[in-house]
């Protein structure tokens, strides 16, 4: 799981979501103009290649936290567990859950070099509210990576809640670890054991830039 998770976000943060939302806009337009908001800051960055972690979370928090939805992405990871716990614990489960998302995110962000995104026609019609964008990551090297998007519209605008690289969602990837500690400890366990991955990715201070 542990590398699948590592080659979710490297592929993740090829693209991103940022910038100004607009209610009107299609999901898979909305996605591909703000995606490229972020791989251009990436690429053009000196400190976020350079691995700087203070810069890259602020990049994360300004341009992509807005444009995803925590709550139904951590109730989804939790599975049946979610409704056992409660508002307290929820809130704090949630809470960790992000800030690992954000770090893990962040540590990948800094490996964008030359990566590019071709996005797929959308099926669905104009008055779904939940749907799948599908897209490829075309790189230097190796194959083009399949990558897929769940989104959710919302009464603030489209926001995502489950990413699928090569056939494999972020969601099922964690539901097996979140149930594991939940069994051992509970919810408490789980936000225990998630706060502690949190105060060590804290700790590194810098990330690690690709080559």
């Amino acid at each position: 799981m542990k590398m699948f998770v590592k080659m979710l976000f490297s592929v993740v943060a090829a693209i991103g979501f940022a910038g100004s939302a607009v209610a009107q806009e299609a999901p898979d337009a909305l996605i591909k103009r703000i995606s490229n908001e972020v791989l251009d800051t990436a690429k053009s960055d000196q400190a976020i290649q350079g691995g700087n972690l203070q810069r890259i979370t602020s990049l994360v928090e300004e341009k992509i936290i807005p444009y995803v939805d925590f709550e139904r992405m951590t109730a989804l990871a939790a599975g049946r567990h979610w409704r056992e716990a409660s508002d307290a614990q929820k809130q704090q489960l949630q809470t960790e859950f992000r800030s690992l998302l954000i770090s893990t995110y962040a540590g990948a962000l800094s490996q964008v070099r030359d990566q590019k995104v071709e996005f797929s026609p959308m099926r669905a019609s104009p008055t779904d509210t939940d749907v799948e964008v599908r897209s490829q990551v075309i790189q230097s090297r190796g194959d083009p990576i399949q990558l897929s998007y769940r989104v959710e519209k919302l009464g603030s605008g489209w926001k995502i809640y489950d990413v699928n690289v090569l056939g494999a969602w972020l969601i099922e990837a964690y539901k097996g670890t979140f149930a594991s500690e939940i069994d051992k400890g509970g919810i408490d366990g789980l936000i225990k054991t998630l706060a502690a991955k949190n105060k060590q990715l804290a700790a590194r201070g810098n990330v690690k830039p690709a080559k």
